[in-house]
């Protein structure tokens, strides 16, 4: 039900802003922070300042206030690639994409149907204007996904939260104010593998989530019986993310929540000497740290992976990198992860992760709705 990997033709990249907060942060994973993401800086440069000269640009590749440190420099040859991959979810637990289209979706989250923008949806709705007429919550505003806006409720007012569960785990939705609500149905296949391999490997699993956001996928590698470290720098998602831990019941499970900039975290561990059997990352296109670290995803991205390269136990089960909010196609991420593990053996899948319309019965085989790229080291 959950998902199925199948070869595409070609297909080019994602166009989907995915910058997710929680009030403040972005979503399609946000703005608050690195890890979360951040606001931007809105505020316009008067007239005297637009006719300075820009300053040469010296950004630090680790984010401002990290510290750098080279790349490394692999040798042998990169892992076999399996590619165009999609990997479909229908949908599971409280969570269902019942129709598309216009710029829109419509989703079912527990209770609530819910109407919210989706640039991707091109085409027709395939239900009639009465199905989404009766709907509990309705995103209107900016119809950018770091952009702000607010939340109407035709039928009643609404509490600010609600509960879900999905794989087994509680957790609580959120209307925000940046369209989102806590959880991205599309990482459902992420957390099913994540599950399986846990689950699978006969051994303590230590795994790691970055940008973790509201910790779901922390949780279900808690639950399957792994020893989790999350790490996200809004202090915001780490409290939902608490909350969440004990909705499940899951407070005497291993992990350890770190509320800081990733970049800093894993250096940090890297020269610990630190090793995680899974790591999961999922950064914003941009983000900014507790102390003003900034998060850059093209300029960023290559120095994170090799870090998390060398995070890699000897007997690792997967690197896993999900991608929005860029104008590239996933043969951008798809290249980078094989360069980043050669020498290192086994399989690069890349492709995209899409979500299938299953109609009001949930069952239907409507169109898939392509929500993010992704890219996927696994040892086999």
């Amino acid at each position: 039900m959950l998902f199925a990997a199948k070869p595409f033709k070609q297909r080019t990249g994602r166009l989907k802003n995915r910058e997710r907060r929680i009030d403040g942060r972005r979503a399609g994973h946000p703005a608050s922070q690195t890890g979360s993401q951040a606001e931007k800086s809105r505020t316009p440069r008067t007239e005297r300042q637009a006719r300075k000269p820009a300053p040469a640009r010296t950004e630090n590749p680790a984010g401002e206030g990290s510290t750098a440190r080279p790349m490394t420099r692999r040798t042998g040859e990169r892992p076999v690639e399996r590619v165009p991959v999609i990997l479909e979810s229908r949908g599971a637990g409280d969570f269902h994409l019942i129709d598309s289209g216009s710029g829109l979706k419509l989703e079912q989250y527990g209770p609530y149907r819910i109407v919210r923008p989706e640039a991707q949806a091109l085409w027709q709705p395939s239900l009639p204007p009465a199905v989404w007429q009766k709907v509990d919550a309705i995103f209107t505003g900016d119809t950018d996904e770091d952009g702000m806006g607010r939340w109407k409720f035709p039928r009643e007012a609404l509490g600010e939260t609600w509960p879900l569960s999905l794989l087994g785990i509680d957790f609580l939705g959120r209307f925000t104010s940046f369209r989102h609500v806590g959880v991205f149905p599309e990482q459902i296949v992420h957390w099913e593998w994540l599950k399986r391999q846990v689950e699978a490997a006969g051994r303590p699993v230590k795994v790691l989530n970055l940008f973790g956001y509201t910790g779901v996928a922390s949780l279900v590698a808690a639950a399957a019986g792994a020893e989790v470290t999350h790490v996200d720098a809004s202090k915001k998602a780490i409290g939902w993310a608490r909350e969440n831990q004990a909705l499940s019941q899951l407070e005497r499970a291993p992990i350890r929540w770190i509320c800081e900039d990733a970049m800093k975290f894993i250096q940090r561990e890297e020269r610990r000497g630190n090793r995680y059997d899974i790591i999961l990352t999922d950064p914003p296109k941009f983000g900014r740290g507790p102390n003003g670290e900034t998060w850059h995803l093209f300029e960023h991205l290559p120095l994170m992976l090799d870090v998390c390269r060398n995070l890699l136990s000897a007997n690792a089960l997967g690197l896993v990198l999900t991608a929005y909010s860029i104008r590239a196609s996933f043969y951008s991420i798809h290249e980078l992860m094989r360069e980043t593990m050669r020498g290192a053996g086994g399989v690069v899948e890349s492709g995209e992760l899409v979500i299938r319309e299953g109609g009001l019965g949930r069952d239907g085989d409507g169109r898939a709705l392509s929500t993010s790229l992704f890219s996927r080291w696994v040892p086999e």
